[in-house]
């Protein structure tokens, strides 16, 4: 496990760099998919958890600017309640993601929102995604229960 002045490092904000659409989709959409087969969206959710473990973040402004650091886009929150969070996902990569195939998965984002809320509220969570092909976004719905 990194430590945290290593974390620090790894999330500071370089020099803005460009993601190439084609290398991330290349990596995303067809590698990974070969490799995992049909248990790409439920390797990936695991996937996303594991790496929300190794990069733990104590807020939601810090989860916001992982995504953003992450080239994964700009996340937002849309709705809180007492048990469930609502989460928006948008970027370029999502636009050319969404329209260039007819099934997308966004379970590692996915993965890596629950790992984090479970964290920071201390429950149990599970996190669905809903990609909207209107409007070229993902939304997460994060839901826990305390009980």
């Amino acid at each position: 496990m990194k430590d945290s002045a290593v974390m620090d490092q790894d999330l500071q904000t370089p020099e803005p760099r460009t993601v190439s659409i084609f290398g991330y989709e290349l990596i995303r959409e067809v590698l990974l998919p070969e490799i995992f087969g049909k248990d790409t969206p439920e390797i990936l959710y695991w996937a996303g958890k594991r790496l929300a473990r190794k990069y733990p973040l104590e807020s939601y402004e810090s989860l916001i600017d992982f995504f953003a650091k992450a080239s994964w886009g700009e996340l937002e929150i849309k709705k809180e309640t007492k048990n469930e969070l609502e989460f928006e996902l948008a970027s370029p990569m999502i636009v050319s993601r969404v329209k260039s195939k007819a099934e997308n998965f966004f379970q590692l984002e996915a993965g890596f929102l629950a790992q984090q809320i479970e964290v920071q509220k201390g429950a149990i969570v599970e996190t669905f995604e809903h990609p909207v092909k209107k409007s070229n976004k993902v939304c997460f719905t994060v839901k826990w229960d305390k009980d």
